[in-house]
């Protein structure tokens, strides 16, 4: 099922083979998708169902620690205070602060840390918290002109919203703009942007789109999973040239959560045939035995 798939504007010439390539991937795929990609040097773009809404999952912590740096730079908050982990902050997953003992202290860039890093959701939603609760990183987000993505848990007014979308929702094209601004540094202050593409430049999780990539070429990313939707935000800085691509999926009918799972299986191919385009003279496949380490 391919819902809103050929709604796209203002894909350049040079784009026109990329999203020949995309569409022809994403049309095998048995739910909704949305792809936004930009070249920032060939000024490329292609746009599928790019301004369409969907779910955020974790891609959510994006927003909300642009909202918890923007406390630090105006003195609300001191990056490396300690606060007290208790018992009652547990989110029921797998998380590492959720292994801490109630009573131990814990420092907010580590809390950052963890919801970036390795996608910690009991980081994630004190830092929702720190950040002055979901309204407040909203509030961020309109005032820098994202005008669709927001966080819906925890969020007075937002009980629809997260009933369709879950935690958070966004756009394609709104998810790589975060990590444009990141790239120019213009994500609230120099130093907060600085911070940002340090942190989303150490992810833990890297067994979908990142592995499609060489392991030598850095990035900036955060990924999302639910069962109905797969989705993840890629900055890559290539030899030619810096790039930004967001895939996005929704109401997918493979709602496994092994290495095959459809919507896992379709983010590493369009990472892998958005890298093939810019990059024709490096391909890249994963050596044999790489699955083991997924």
């Amino acid at each position: 099922m391919l819902v809103g798939l050929l709604t796209s504007c203002q894909t350049s010439p040079d784009a026109a083979a990329l999203r020949e390539r995309l569409s022809a991937r994403l049309a095998q795929f048995d739910g909704d998708v949305g792809v936004y990609v930009r070249h920032f040097e060939h000024d490329q773009t292609v746009e599928i169902a790019a301004d369409e809404l969907f779910p955020t999952a974790s891609m959510i912590k994006v927003p909300i620690l642009a909202a918890l740096l923007h406390r630090v730079d105006s003195g609300e908050l001191d990056y490396h205070e300690k606060l007290t982990y208790t018992s009652d902050r547990l989110y029921a997953g797998e998380d590492l602060l959720g292994s801490f003992a109630s009573g131990e202290q814990v420092t907010i860039d580590k809390l950052a840390f963890l919801m970036i890093t390795t996608s910690d959701n009991t980081a994630a939603l004190w830092c929702q918290e720190l950040a002055g609760t979901g309204t407040a990183v909203n509030a961020w987000l309109e005032q820098q002109g994202f005008l669709r993505t927001r966080v819906n848990s925890r969020t007075p007014g937002r009980e629809a919203a997260r009933a369709r979308y879950g935690w958070g929702q966004t756009t394609p094209r709104e998810m790589c703009e975060l990590l444009a601004r990141v790239r120019g540094r213009r994500l609230g202050s120099a130093a907060a942007s600085e911070e940002m593409a340090r942190a989303l430049g150490r992810i833990y999780w890297d067994g979908e789109a990142l592995a499609s990539l060489p392991p030598d070429v850095a990035t900036m990313s955060k990924q999302g999973a639910v069962n109905a939707s797969r989705s993840e935000v890629v900055l890559v800085h290539a030899p030619h040239g810096d790039y930004a691509f967001c895939c996005i999926t929704n109401r997918q009918t493979d709602q496994s959560w092994g290495h095959d799972n459809q919507g896992f299986v379709l983010l590493r191919d369009v990472s892998r045939i958005i890298w093939e385009h810019f990059e024709p003279d490096r391909p890249y496949r994963a050596p044999e035995g790489s699955k083991r380490y997924r």
